[in-house]
């Protein structure tokens, strides 16, 4: 495949992801002000740009093994946390954003607890072993994640156990 070919489908994927959850957000919000229909559309819509993500990264050739996708999945979320929000939180601490500093550093925090999640993972693959049976809970306020029961208070960003939500 071509190189810009490749790099146009990589940023498609790109921008069909970030399409579906803008749409989303809308169509929560939509909700919020009574408006059901306008919210069905943003979700119909939505889910026309996640069929265009999966085509994309179908043809990129974006799924591979389980353990390469837990593998990939690791690598991206440390390299979020150990790099990317690093630099994020100091440029906006550089132009007082106080906001966008606490978003970034409760989001670095999050993807250090999701790259343990996938080390456990990673090691079930590689030894054939499955993974416990567990729930798992996130917080609606930060994204921390957690297993089993939510907790009284979140570690991250203090909220109470009533802003986590059990992902089935």
């Amino acid at each position: 495949m071509p190189d810009r070919t490749e790099d146009n489908l990589r940023d498609a994927f790109d921008a069909e992801c970030e399409a579906i959850q803008r749409y989303t957000m809308y169509a929560e919000r939509a909700e919020e002000e009574g408006l059901p229909q306008l919210a069905r559309l943003f979700r119909a819509v939505a889910a026309a740009e996640n069929v265009h993500a999966r085509n994309h990264f179908t043809v990129i050739g974006g799924m591979g093994t389980q353990q390469d996708n837990v593998l990939a999945a690791k690598l991206g979320e440390e390299r979020e946390y150990t790099g990317m929000y690093s630099i994020f939180i100091d440029d906006a601490r550089e132009e007082q954003n106080e906001r966008a500093v606490r978003t970034f550093i409760w989001a670095q925090a999050v993807e250090a607890i999701h790259t343990g999640f996938f080390d456990k993972a990673l090691e079930a693959l590689k030894t054939g072993k499955s993974l416990p049976e567990t729930t798992y809970h996130v917080c609606g306020i930060c994204g921390n994640t957690v297993t089993g029961e939510a907790p009284d208070k979140c570690i991250v960003c203090g909220a109470g156990k009533e802003s986590f939500n059990e992902i089935e």
